[in-house]
C-alpha cells in the first residue's frame, strides 16, 4: 500500500502520536486500526437499526424469543415484554 499525506492541526497530530504511542504503534498503524474500528461502529450501528425495525414487525419478537431466548426468558428483560398487541 502506497503511503499518502492528510492535513491536520499539529495539535490533533500529536493527540494522535501520543495515543499511537500509548499503545505500541506507528501514527499510521494507529489510524489504520482506528478506521478499521469506526468502520465497525458503523456497522454495528446499521445492524442495531436493522433489528430494531425488525422487532417492531407482528410475530417477530415472539418468534425470536422462541427460537433464541425462550418465552420464559422474555419477561426478564428490564421488564419489557416482546408480546404485541394486535
Amino acid at each position: 500500500m502506497a503511503d499518502t499525506s492528510i492535513r491536520i492541526d499539529t495539535s490533533t497530530r500529536d493527540r494522535l502520536k501520543q495515543l499511537a504511542a500509548k499503545r505500541g504503534k506507528s501514527l499510521a498503524a494507529y489510524l489504520d486500526d482506528l478506521s478499521k474500528q469506526e468502520e465497525n461502529q458503523l456497522r454495528l450501528g446499521q445492524a442495531t437499526a436493522a433489528f430494531e425495525e425488525a422487532i417492531e414487525r407482528p410475530g417477530f419478537a415472539d418468534a425470536f424469543d422462541m427460537a433464541f431466548g425462550g418465552s420464559s426468558q422474555a419477561s426478564g428483560r428490564g421488564g419489557r415484554s416482546t408480546s404485541r398487541a394486535a
